[in-house]
């Protein structure tokens, strides 16, 4: 088996990154703080009749590090059964950015109070609004309230987040009872936006609502799975600095990852969480669900066969599943505990004071100096028979770039290529899709952004100057390689200030038969070495199998010269030009939208020749632009009677749409394709969205890149 040489282009985009970028993981048992090289190990220690042991000293435990003996440097023991002796009116923690210093009168605030957090439980009640449908925004804070009038202890310390369009501290963390209800009061039922997971474009067992048209969600689900993660992965960061157990109570009504989405912000909401002792407890706030044949009965009925051969039901079981998955994954690997299929909301709330009563905390400086980013494992043992512990095994060291040698970033890239744990220091975006160039073979175009604000450049000369390592590949389903990309991208500017305003955009591409795969990329800039690896699964249909056989629909607002290299088995080039794909789906009024869609072997009218020509067919297509469930806007109808590209037997359809035709806001756009030959028709739906054109800026300098095999 060969790995398929790609093709590889540079090109500045002109995009806006907005959307992407806006402000936009039982217990965890150990802390690692990079800025004072002290490991934290915490330590539950309970005798053969589960009761926590109080009486251990330093002198009893031993903790080993990667098997070598590490002094304990610091002890502490926290018993949040102790009654505290004082209130806490309000902690600021959470309403200064991480990397934000805070100002002088907050960060004394914050550091007197870090004393009273001895033998306090840290809880973070976390609402996420942005899915949750009306009824379940209730259900939420009332289980929510009851907690505090009913089951929150005298240790609790407890702040309130919510996620809409933008996370917000609603209260942050306090023991005043009025001020917690207060802010979850405050969540009103329309809160929530509901109705996450849209039709999909197919109308097989789906509602029959005499026609009414159902928004495509799944393409948001790309900002809004990712928003959610980073949310959690900010608040991690702010309570880094906190050395004892953090508990977050997560309400949401799933998380379903759908879509081209980045998979490595999953492992690194994890991670970040990991290393801040911060566990995650996750409450399906839609409770236990009857999921009946047929559908439920305030719904209308099923359209096709699928609720009487029971397709439906699978498909009601996977998508109930596939919504919890994720949950159970956030509280699994972060030493929380999932809470799913029940309408008992309270039991998360007495299983957080259960799992953080009373631990030992141990602190040591590791012996092992080295800036690897390698995984060490933890052992700690006791001089005492017949107690169990329950501690975190192990931390990942940090990475330090600036003194590896060429041999080292070599490696440094290979190993974060085949790490489990991802690197999401530089935000790195991707898009892909498939078009069919010969029998069983496809060219999937591959397009990696970085925002530029993200790039540090180095002035030489008259030149600013910045570097970008890429490398790529693309897996089948028993993880063998079947198309790789690496190369160093040099970028040279006049003033880095053109493409602080802008995003960079790396153009490739993999030849491959139709399958399922998994896409992994990971870019470093080479001035300070942060990495951002980005991991999504594609999935290739085989056409031979479909009535209408079409490609991907590619989204554009750039159409650039081609190059020489690289070009001939890129569909996406026509005509000397190319269709630069837009990575985020986000447009301004003042812009044309391109869309680029093919399809192939269409069917031919009676009495046509069956021949590989361009006769006897007819092909009708047009786009639609829906608001929810009401037509913005509509393009004219087109229709194609030949095959214009002979070499794929395809019929290329190339759209030009002004945007200066639609209100900035959210859109699904609707492609409808009519085979009227054959009878067949497809309406695939991707999410975009429209904002308001800036004044004119100074015409922008496109930035350089080498040229791959």
């Amino acid at each position: 088996m060969t790995a398929v040489s790609p093709i590889r282009r540079l090109c500045a985009a002109l995009l806006t990154l907005a959307l992407l970028c806006a402000s936009l993981p039982a217990q965890n048992d150990y802390v690692f703080h990079a800025q004072t090289e002290l490991v934290l190990v915490n330590v539950t220690v309970r005798d053969k009749s589960g009761n926590f042991v109080r009486d251990l000293k330093p002198e009893d435990f031993t903790v080993l590090e990667d098997g070598k003996a590490q002094k304990v440097v610091s002890f502490d023991v926290e018993n949040t059964d102790a009654v505290p002796t004082t209130d806490v009116a309000q902690v600021k923690l959470l309403q200064t950015p991480a990397k934000t210093a805070a100002p002088a009168s907050q960060a004394n605030e914050v550091s007197a109070a870090l004393g009273a957090f001895k033998d306090r439980r840290l809880i973070v009640l976390f609402f996420d609004l942005s899915a949750m449908e009306p009824d379940e925004v209730d259900h939420a804070t009332t289980a929510a309230q009851n907690y505090v009038d009913k089951q929150m202890a005298p240790a609790d310390l407890v702040a309130v987040v919510s996620l809409g369009s933008t996370r917000q501290v609603n209260q942050d963390f306090t023991t005043d009872h009025d001020l917690l209800k207060r802010a979850v009061q405050s969540f009103s039922t329309g809160s929530g936006q509901g109705f996450e997971a849209g039709s999909t474009g197919t109308t097989e067992g789906t509602a029959d609502t005499g026609g009414s048209f159902t928004a495509d969600d799944t393409e948001y689900n790309i900002f809004n799975t990712d928003r959610r993660l980073e949310a959690l992965r900010s608040i991690a960061a702010q309570l880094s600095h906190v050395d004892q157990k953090k508990s977050l109570i997560y309400f949401s009504n799933g998380m379903e990852r759908t879509g081209v989405e980045n998979q490595s912000e999953l492992r690194a909401a994890i991670n970040a969480a990991v290393r801040a002792n911060l566990s995650i407890y996750t409450m399906d706030i839609r409770g236990l669900q009857a999921l009946v044949p047929g559908g439920e009965a305030q719904n209308a009925s099923l359209r096709g066969t699928s609720g009487y051969s029971g397709a439906a039901m699978i498909n009601a079981l996977n998508s109930n599943f596939s919504t919890q998955e994720t949950l159970v994954t956030l509280a699994a690997d972060t030493g929380g505990r999932a809470f799913l299929d029940s309408n008992d909301f309270g039991k998360v709330f007495k299983g957080v004071q259960e799992d953080t009563s009373s631990y030992y905390m141990l602190g040591y400086h590791s012996t092992n100096l080295a800036r690897d980013g390698h995984y060490r494992r933890i052992t700690v043992k006791l001089n005492r028979e017949g107690l169990k512990m329950s501690y975190r095994k192990g931390y990942y060291a940090p990475a330090d770039f600036k003194h590896s040698n060429e041999e080292e970033r070599e490696r440094q890239l290979d190993e974060e290529m085949a790490s489990d744990l991802p690197s999401t220091d530089l935000p790195v975006y991707l898009s892909t899709g498939y078009f069919r160039i010969g029998d069983n073979k496809f060219f999937v175009p591959v397009s990696v952004v970085v925002p530029g604000s993200e790039i540090p450049f180095s002035r030489s000369s008259d030149r600013d100057k910045a570097t970008l390592d890429i490398i790529g590949l693309a897996l089948d389903g028993k993880k063998l390689p079947l198309g790789d990309i690496r190369e160093t991208v040099k970028l040279a500017v006049s003033t880095s200030a053109e493409v602080h305003r802008k995003n960079v955009q790396y153009d490739s591409g993999f030849l491959l038969p139709s399958g399922a795969y998994h896409l992994k990329f990971v870019v470093r800039e080479n001035q300070t070495g942060r990495t951002g690896s980005f991991e999504t699964d594609l999935v290739i249909p085989d056409l031979k199998t479909q009535p209408l056989k079409m490609s991907s629909v590619v989204l554009a607002s750039q159409i650039q010269p081609a190059g020489k290299k690289g070009s001939a088995n890129n569909p996406l080039v026509r005509n000397g030009s190319e269709i630069i794909p837009s990575v985020t789906h986000v447009f301004t009024s003042g812009q044309h939208l391109y869309l680029y869609y093919e399809v192939y072997d269409p069917g031919r009218e009676n009495g046509a020749a069956k021949s590989k020509d361009s006769s006897g067919i007819r092909l009708l297509s047009n786009v639609a632009f829906f608001q929810g469930k009401v037509k913005a806007y509509e393009t004219p109808l087109l229709e194609t009677k030949e095959v214009n590209a002979q070499d794929r037997h395809a019929a290329v359809f190339q759209l030009d749409v002004p945007l200066t035709q639609l209100k900035p806001g959210f859109y699904t756009c609707q492609v409808n394709v009519i085979d009227d030959a054959a009878g067949h028709f497809l309406f695939p739906r991707l999410g975009m969205l429209v904002r308001q054109a800036k004044p004119a800026a100074p015409a922008p300098t496109a930035a350089s890149g080498g040229q791959g095999d």
